[in-house]
C-alpha cells in the first residue's frame, strides 16, 4: 500500500505538469491560427505593417467579464524579431497577459482576437520592461487596414487590431495592461524565465512555438 501511494506521489506531479503543458502549447497553436487567417488576403493585416513590426502581441479569443460592467482578460503571446536592433528574423516567444477594466462595445461578442503591431523601439521597451499600459507607457492606435495601411500614424508606438466574427478591423486599445505571464513562461521552457531573456537571448524555439515563428519568417523574414 505505501509503495502504490508514494507511486501515485510521483505521477499526480507530472500529470500537472504535462496537463500545464498542453495549455501553453494550444494557447501558441490558437495564437499561430489567428496569424494565418489575419495574413490572408487584403482585408488582414497589412503586410506593411507586419515588415515595419519588431514585435507582435496575439491575444486569441480575449473573454469578457461582464457585460457593461467591465473587465476583460486574455492570454497570448510576444513574438520579436531577433538582432541588436530587432530587424531579423523571428525567434521564441514570450507568453502574455492582457488585462483591462472595460473593452465597452468594442468586444461585441464573448471572445475576441487581438493582434498588436509594435512598430519602435520605445514600444519595445515598455512592453519588456514589466507591465506597462498602452496609452501610458506607450503610444497605441488602431492600426490600418486595406489602402490606409500605406499612410498609417507614425507617432504611435503600437498598432492594435481585433478580430470578431470574421471581420478585422483597427480598435483602439488605450488603457489596456500588459505584462509577462511568468508562470506560462516557466512551464513553456522548464525553467524561470524572463521576457527580456527569452526575447532577446539564445532561447531556442520549442516545437509548439515552430508553427507560428515559421508562419511569420516566411511572410515577413526581416524588417524593411
Amino acid at each position: 500500500m505505501k509503495i502504490k501511494i508514494a507511486t501515485l506521489g510521483l505521477c499526480l506531479p507530472m500529470a500537472f505538469l504535462l496537463l500545464a503543458q498542453t495549455k501553453e502549447d494550444e494557447r501558441l497553436a490558437n495564437s499561430a491560427s489567428v496569424m494565418n487567417e489575419l495574413l490572408q488576403g487584403d482585408e488582414g493585416l497589412p503586410k506593411s505593417v507586419l515588415n515595419q513590426s519588431m514585435c507582435l502581441l496575439i491575444f486569441p479569443s480575449v473573454k469578457k467579464v461582464a457585460v457593461g460592467i467591465g473587465g476583460s482578460y486574455g492570454r497570448g503571446v510576444l513574438v520579436c524579431r531577433k538582432g541588436e536592433k530587432m530587424n531579423g528574423d523571428w525567434g521564441a516567444p514570450a507568453m502574455y497577459k492582457l488585462d483591462q477594466g472595460s473593452l465597452g462595445v468594442q468586444l461585441g461578442s464573448t471572445a475576441t482576437d487581438f493582434v498588436l503591431a509594435v512598430i519602435d523601439s520605445k514600444g519595445v521597451d515598455a512592453i519588456l520592461n514589466g507591465k506597462m499600459k498602452l496609452g501610458a507607457d506607450a503610444a497605441a492606435a488602431a492600426g490600418p487596414t486595406g489602402a490606409q495601411a500605406t499612410s498609417y500614424n507614425a507617432e504611435a508606438d503600437v498598432l492594435t487590431y481585433s478580430r470578431s466574427k470574421g471581420l478585422f478591423a483597427g480598435v483602439s486599445l488605450e488603457g489596456a495592461s500588459i505584462e509577462p505571464d511568468n508562470d506560462a513562461n516557466k512551464k513553456l521552457y522548464g525553467k524561470e524565465l524572463g521576457a527580456r531573456e527569452i526575447l532577446t537571448g539564445s532561447q531556442q524555439v520549442v516545437p509548439a512555438a515552430e508553427p507560428l515563428v515559421s508562419l511569420l519568417n516566411t511572410t515577413s523574414p526581416n524588417r524593411r
